[in-house]
């Protein structure tokens, strides 16, 4: 069994899924960003359902797994998750549906344009960094710890490219 993420070609993973009609392209971006955009014949999974359909046994551990996002990172986090519960033949699709969109694949969707949730995320951080540092110079300079706070987590989020405000923001309602 492997215990690394491998990557694959968008093409590449085309091509094994047009052989082998039971293998999984499997899409863990939010529902609004699937129905946007997305490859044809990929499933919605979102990341932060991916451990409970892994412990329903939904999906099958026998077939190719191709894992995709927008560009790539939680494509990543969602197929360590599948390795770790005994999945073997998982790939992330590098560059995710961008570059599967870029290399004029085939595509499905509504064409209904959704903010992604990293837009989503520097809209939020940016206001909240405005809002501490406007209420730090009006009222205490205590607020100014708001800006700080975030401008850590945004610098933990570069290093571990994990993102708490941005798995926050994938389940709220706009984005389901």
């Amino acid at each position: 069994m492997s215990t690394a993420t491998t990557t694959i070609t968008p093409q590449k993973a085309l091509e094994i899924a047009e052989k082998n009609t039971a293998a999984v392209l499997l899409d863990v971006r939010t529902p609004s960003e699937f129905s946007a955009r997305r490859a044809v014949g990929a499933r919605n999974i979102p990341l932060d359902t991916i451990p409970a359909m892994i412990a329903s046994g939904k999906l099958p551990k026998d077939v190719p797994i191709f894992v995709l996002c927008e560009k790539g990172g939680r494509a990543a986090i969602a197929a360590d998750h599948l390795l770790k519960a005994g999945h073997s033949d998982v790939h992330v699709v590098a560059g995710g549906t961008q570059a599967w969109a870029s290399e004029g694949l085939p595509l499905d969707g509504t064409g209904r344009k959704s903010i992604s949730i990293e837009r989503q995320v520097r809209i939020g951080a940016g206001s909240l960094v405005l809002i501490g540092v406007i209420l730090g110079f009006l009222f205490h300079p205590a607020f100014f710890a708001l800006s700080a706070f975030i401008g850590a987590g945004l610098v933990f989020a570069g290093v571990t490219d994990w993102c708490g405000m941005g798995l926050l923001l994938a389940k709220a309602p706009w984005n389901r």
